[in-house]
């Protein structure tokens, strides 16, 4: 049961590091964590976790990357939108 504990504890150590990220590095650190757990699962059933952790966590960081780039855009496209549509009620009153 104590390795259990110490491992949650470190866990929460390590989390409280992540309050002061920017919205890319919190998707990125969140996808390599992601696919370095899933690597590490398939690979463990393949018989060599390690290597399935170090390709998920590729996997997971470039999918962390792909995914920060797709919200920018949907961010910046709402952002333009809403300007012109701020600018044509403007000019129509």
């Amino acid at each position: 049961m104590k390795p259990i504990a110490a491992a949650l504890l470190v866990g929460a150590i390590a989390l409280t590091g992540c309050s002061n990220m920017n919205p890319t590095e919190q998707r990125a650190l969140s996808g390599t964590a992601i696919g370095a757990a899933g690597g590490a699962a398939i690979g463990a059933i393949a018989g060599n976790a390690g290597l399935g952790a170090l390709v998920g966590a590729g996997a997971g960081l470039a999918g962390g990357l792909i995914y920060d780039q797709v919200k920018k855009s949907e961010q910046n496209s709402y952002n333009q939108g809403y300007a012109a549509g701020k600018r044509s009620s403007q000019t129509s009153q």
